[in-house]
């Protein structure tokens, strides 16, 4: 009987084509989208600012520091007659006092209105450190004659931030950093998941208003019986559903000139995650399929919901572009508990241990919706 069960679940599934398209294709496509879109976010030679200067110095100290500007990786200068983020004026008395004790700037900047204030203060620093060059090349050459070797130290070359810190990102190798792919994967895998609402409270509502489900329980199904055989299913589409993205991370992306995603260091911790997301995404469709009157109604507060715990949760806008009281909110969505698990994975590159609290979490959320919606299927029936 279980077997039929099972074979009726996928025969209803893999009938309906739009369920299909929702629970492959799409996730499918804003993978590749978004690991494209996001390239960038991660890639150190972007730059983030264009400016302009106006140099009406025209000194040697002036273009030097032009020059130092040039090498930052955050900084694209553009002519003067184009629209930028910063302008920078260099005064006709740059070099006169830049080795001058002044309660006036020595530099000023012009900044669009909707520029952040985080790359204002990266740009400040940045010209700090240039201006601070200017000066350490100037007293070089004034004790070079009576201490070479350590005016040698003072060379501007010396100063290459590369060259005094070096970064290693916890959990990758030394050459690794992390890419948009490895941030984007582990977001459309929760959110796709979670698309099993859809056909599964769509079959459980048609066969309720067909009384499949009345003459199924006429046969002495137990409802717990009458529920695995719809969960079983589903698990396993789950799981069909993330090695497919996965291996669209893997494979597809870098056709299309986007970073490869790479697996990290544990399947098993991999395994964990997605099958506690899976019952929490079958727990909310089967509690959404037992409340809903009809189809309608499953599809949108499904959709619905599934929007809120993806907007709140961190698939739609990173947590790290969030305000940290938006940080603290993304904690009530499962979506949240489940991405963290697979960046865990994917992008931090830590083992299962790293991943229990999220698996546990998934598993008691998506057993209790579950036991809720037994509860209410079991309370309607009577009815």
């Amino acid at each position: 009987m279980f077997k039929a069960m099972l074979v009726k679940e996928f025969t209803l599934v893999f009938r309906d084509k739009h369920s299909l398209a929702a629970l492959f294709i799409l996730p499918l496509l804003f993978i590749l989208i978004m690991s494209l879109a996001l390239k960038d976010t991660f890639n150190n030679e972007r730059g983030f600012l264009h400016y302009s200067v106006t140099d009406l110095s025209l000194s040697s100290e002036s273009r030097q520091l032009q020059k130092f500007m040039q090498q930052s990786p955050f900084l694209v200068e553009k002519p003067t007659d184009t629209k930028t983020h910063i302008q920078l004026i260099i005064p006709a008395d740059f070099s006169t006092r830049l080795l001058q004790q002044s309660d006036t700037p020595l530099l000023q900047i012009h900044a669009a209105p909707d520029i952040k204030q985080e790359m204002l203060l990266l740009l400040q620093a940045r010209l700090s450190t240039d201006i601070m060059l200017l000066r350490l090349s100037h007293i070089q050459k004034q004790i070079a004659p009576f201490m070479r070797e350590e005016a040698a130290l003072l060379n501007s070359d010396n100063f290459i931030p590369e060259s005094i810190i070096a970064i290693h990102y916890a959990g990758l190798g030394a050459k690794q950093k992390p890419n948009a792919t490895q941030q984007s994967v582990p977001s459309w895998i929760v959110f796709g998941m979670f698309f099993v609402t859809i056909p599964m409270s769509t079959i459980f509502i048609q066969e309720r208003s067909q009384n499949t489900l009345m003459r199924m329980s006429s046969m002495n199904i137990s409802i717990f019986t009458l529920f695995a055989g719809k969960i079983a299913p589903y698990l396993l589409i789950n799981q069909i559903q993330v090695w497919l993205m996965i291996g669209c991370g893997i494979f597809l992306v870098p056709l299309f000139g986007g970073d490869a995603l790479t697996l990290g260091h544990s399947i098993t911790g991999l395994c964990m995650v997605s099958l506690a997301l899976s019952l929490a995404a079958i727990g909310t469709a089967s509690l959404i399929a037992v409340l809903a009157a009809t189809v309608e109604q499953a599809t949108t507060i499904g959709g619905i919901i599934n929007i809120l715990f993806g907007a709140i949760g961190g698939v739609m806008v990173p947590k790290f572009y969030m305000p940290e009281s938006m940080q603290n909110l993304t904690n009530i969505s499962p979506m949240s508990w489940g991405l963290e698990g697979f960046l865990d994975i994917f992008l931090r590159g830590y083992g299962a241990q790293a991943v229990i609290t999220e698996s546990l979490a998934l598993t008691g959320f998506g057993v209790g919706l579950l036991l809720l919606a037994g509860v209410v299927f079991n309370y309607k029936s009577k009815l």
